[in-house]
């Protein structure tokens, strides 16, 4: 993902009176290869070996913290304690523990901080916010988000950090996907009161370095089945709500939805079908689901016009924007990136979907 921001900055004019300019200027990482990867990025000019280094270092504004879960605390509350800025990779921290002493450090800092969530900044993600947002559903009656794909359909995939729990944390793959499919839902207040979770433990065991079978103990796949409390989106009455999580999801690639439902309306939209927005509406006695087409218009306006279609480079260039425009105090009204509070809030969800599975009961979060 350190690439993938590299590749975001080298795009930075395709924004239109953006009020920030980014440069990489610095990486720093253990392995040679991954930092010989930036010297084809002629803006880098510290290459370092430890990532206190990079902390410590006033005349580098934003700090992207992109490394496994079990490094979170440590570099995410060092980064705090400096004051730093800084956009940290999900889940933000490896588990509830982590992610409470994270946020208090981030609180006591004057550091701005984000969470990395790029696939709300899909068009047709955002108008489906902009749709529920506004009231046109009516009562809601049911939530569903999801991201789906199958990055460990094949059984013989070898191990990687994401299938042990030392290093991607108890959550498995909650913590791996779940900000995905909490960010919206919590930006528009739906907030989970119980959880029951289904969490699936697909392929047990997969090929070490010498090809030895190793454990593979970490959730391929998690279903919650979440209890919305009452509010005014809904009458006052509670309302069901799924997030669904899955590395082994046979006919995805990198799918991520989100639906909403109400009793005057409704929205869905996925990245499968990316050009397309679907909105129901009852008219005339009939129920009709019509498609709108959002063009290339998310947070940020661009360069290309609006005609174009819309990828996963482009997500991530306006979740950029929209940390650094926020930075800058100049984001007004549009999407923001991911926040600190809302990382744990969806830890607390995925430790109540922990208890869940061992209890087989509802949880409350």
């Amino acid at each position: 993902m350190g690439r993938e921001l590299a590749v975001v900055c080298g795009r930075w004019p395709q924004l239109v009176d953006h009020p920030a300019a980014p440069t990489v200027v610095a990486v720093a990482d253990p392995s040679p290869a991954a930092r010989d990867w930036f010297r084809r990025i002629g803006s880098v000019k510290t290459f370092a070996t430890d990532w206190r280094e990079l902390v410590d270092r006033d005349d580098i504004d934003v700090l992207y913290l992109a490394v496994p879960h079990d490094l979170h605390e440590e570099l995410y509350v060092a980064a705090a304690q400096h004051g730093r800025d800084f956009l940290g990779e999900k889940p933000f921290g490896i588990d509830l523990a982590a992610a409470e002493r994270i946020v208090a450090a981030v609180g006591a800092s004057d550091g701005f901080v984000r969470v990395s969530s790029e696939m709300p900044f899909f068009p047709g993600a955002q108008r489906a916010f902009a749709y529920a947002a506004s009231g046109a559903p009516g009562e809601i009656l049911d939530v569903r988000s999801q991201f789906a794909h199958s990055s460990d359909i094949d059984r013989g995939k070898p191990i990687n950090w994401k299938r042990r729990v030392e290093t991607c944390g108890r959550i498995g793959v909650m913590g791996d996907l779940g900000m995905h499919v909490a960010h919206v839902p919590l930006r528009l207040g739906y907030r989970p009161a119980t959880v029951y979770a289904m969490l699936d433990d697909v392929v047990t065991e997969r090929p070490g370095p010498d090809g030895a079978l190793v454990p593979c103990d970490t959730w391929d796949n998690a279903l919650l089945a979440c209890r919305v409390p009452g509010a005014a989106t809904s009458g006052g009455r509670a309302f069901s709500m799924l997030w669904e999580t899955r590395r082994i999801a046979p006919g995805n690639m990198n799918s991520w939805s989100f639906e909403a439902l109400g009793m005057d309306g409704g929205v869905r939209f996925s990245t499968r079908n990316p050009t397309v927005v679907q909105r129901f509406t009852r008219r005339e006695g009939e129920q009709v689901w019509e498609e709108v087409q959002p063009g290339n218009v998310s947070v940020w306006p661009m360069v290309s016009g609006g005609i174009f279609e819309f990828g996963f480079a482009d997500a991530l260039l306006q979740m950029w924007a929209s940390y650094l425009a926020e930075r800058e105090g100049a984001l007004g009204d549009r999407f923001g990136t991911a926040t600190p509070q809302e990382a744990l809030d969806a830890h607390r969800v995925f430790e109540a979907a922990l208890r869940s599975d061992e209890s087989h009961r509802a949880e409350p979060v």
